[in-house]
C-alpha cells in the first residue's frame, strides 16, 4: 500500500495579472452577452441605466430596508415608494 500525500505546493493561488490583450478579449466576451461596464471611472456610485434612465441611489440599510417593506407590504416594485416620495417632495419644496 502506498502512502498517501498531497502537494501542498501546487495548490498555490496562481498570479492574475492580465495582459491587455486577455482584457480586451473578456470585455469583448462579455459585451456580446449584454455585460456593460457602466460605472464611469473615478465618480461613486453607478451612473444611470441607458435603457431605462434609472438612477441608482445610494441609501442607508435601514432606509433601504424600509422601503423595500412597504414595497412588498403594498405589492408594488420600490420604484413606485421612490417615485411617490419624490411627486410629495416637489409639492412640498415648490
Amino acid at each position: 500500500m502506498t502512502d498517501f500525500k498531497v502537494n501542498f505546493g501546487d495548490l498555490r493561488k496562481k498570479d492574475k495579472a492580465a495582459t491587455p490583450t486577455e482584457i480586451a478579449k473578456v470585455d469583448a466576451a462579455g459585451e456580446t452577452h449584454g455585460f456593460v461596464d457602466r460605472s464611469p471611472r473615478g465618480r461613486p456610485g453607478r451612473k444611470k441605466s441607458e435603457r431605462t434612465g434609472q438612477v441608482h441611489a445610494k441609501v442607508l440599510p435601514h432606509v433601504s430596508e424600509e422601503i423595500a417593506n412597504e414595497a412588498i407590504r403594498r405589492g408594488v416594485v420600490q420604484g413606485v415608494i421612490i417615485e411617490e416620495a419624490w411627486a410629495l417632495y416637489k409639492t412640498q419644496k415648490f
